[in-house]
């Protein structure tokens, strides 16, 4: 502690990455200092900035950073403690109930951004299904500004967090609508899903989704994942692909001709997922890796 009722940032820090590297957290550094910087408000180069210029919090600041790092080794998501996940350009809120936004989702947003952005059309129609967050969608509604995105969620828990998302971010152009993709093959039964996307039928140029893919009986290692991410957003039935036939069924209802199908998936999904994908119709059924150089996604053309 420096002067009476402060602490040394640099201190603190340290103090914190040892409690978190004691917890098994993967990058105890970064999150520490994400920690400091969320209990501030200030960024995380201003906290290693204050952290080498001998900077201090208060003491009731350094007593909340304390409180969220024993969490944090607790391997509750640093997410879920500051409420709010980044994702490309967006600071998405996000909390107990919603998948939390993986970095590697981001490329799978690129493919579908650069397919979006190739529609010749002034105003391209873009659908994100299994949207969670909103993730992917408000990322299309952002960085393509011509574009209007809908996106689809089961869970009524994501769907709370991506209506506060889509408020802010969606920039009007953003549709939200709460259903089960299953509802969109059952003959006669005129749902508020089914309804909404009627008018969508055939006009699509680019339907993305990162849906439930981890087989049901492969627990995720991570506790973060395993013991905070909600379920319906990870078990995809006995080989995760139960979900991905759904899509790729009813999406050939809503793509134009020439439009693209982005489906995340796991690194040993891609071959099933092509094959599946052309058994149903689908063309061109191509995988791509992310920027860690795993197998991340695959597109397929109507």
């Amino acid at each position: 502690m420096n002067a009476e009722g402060t602490d040394d940032m640099g201190a603190l820090l340290a103090e914190i990455r040892e409690m978190l590297e004691a917890g098994g957290v993967e990058d105890p550094a970064t999150d520490a200092e994400l920690i400091a910087g969320h209990v501030l408000g200030v960024s995380r180069g201003r906290v290693q900035a204050l952290a080498i210029l001998g900077g201090a919090l208060s003491e009731e600041q350094a007593a909340t950073a304390r409180e969220l790092a024993e969490e944090r080794a607790r391997r509750v998501p640093l997410q879920h403690l500051t409420g709010r996940a980044p994702f490309r350009s967006l600071e998405l809120s996000v909390g107990p109930g919603v998948f939390v936004p993986r970095p590697e989702t981001e490329s799978v947003a690129q493919l579908a951004i650069d397919a979006l952005q190739a529609v010749p059309d002034p105003e391209p129609l873009a659908v994100d299904l299994c949207t969670g967050s909103g993730a992917i969608a408000l990322a299309l509604a952002r960085e393509v500004p011509s574009a209007r995105v809908w996106a689809v969620e089961k869970s009524r828990e994501a769907h709370a967090w991506a209506t506060r998302n889509v408020a802010e971010w969606g920039d009007g152009r953003v549709g939200l609508l709460l259903g089960d993709l299953s509802e969109l093959e059952a003959e006669g039964v005129p749902t508020p899903l089914v309804r909404g996307l009627a008018p969508l039928r055939g006009r699509v140029h680019v339907l993305v989704s990162n849906p439930p893919y981890v087989p049901n009986e492969m627990v995720p290692r991570d506790a973060e994942v395993r013991d905070h991410d909600p379920a319906l957003a990870l078990y995809g039935g006995a080989d995760g692909l139960d979900l991905v036939r759904i899509i790729s069924r009813v999406a050939r209802e809503f793509v134009v001709p020439g439009g693209l199908l982005v489906l995340e998936h796991a690194e040993v999904q891609g071959r099933a997922i092509r094959e599946l994908l052309v058994a149903d119709g689908w063309r061109a059924p191509a995988t791509h890796r992310d920027l860690t150089g795993r197998d991340r996604a695959t597109t397929a053309l109507r």
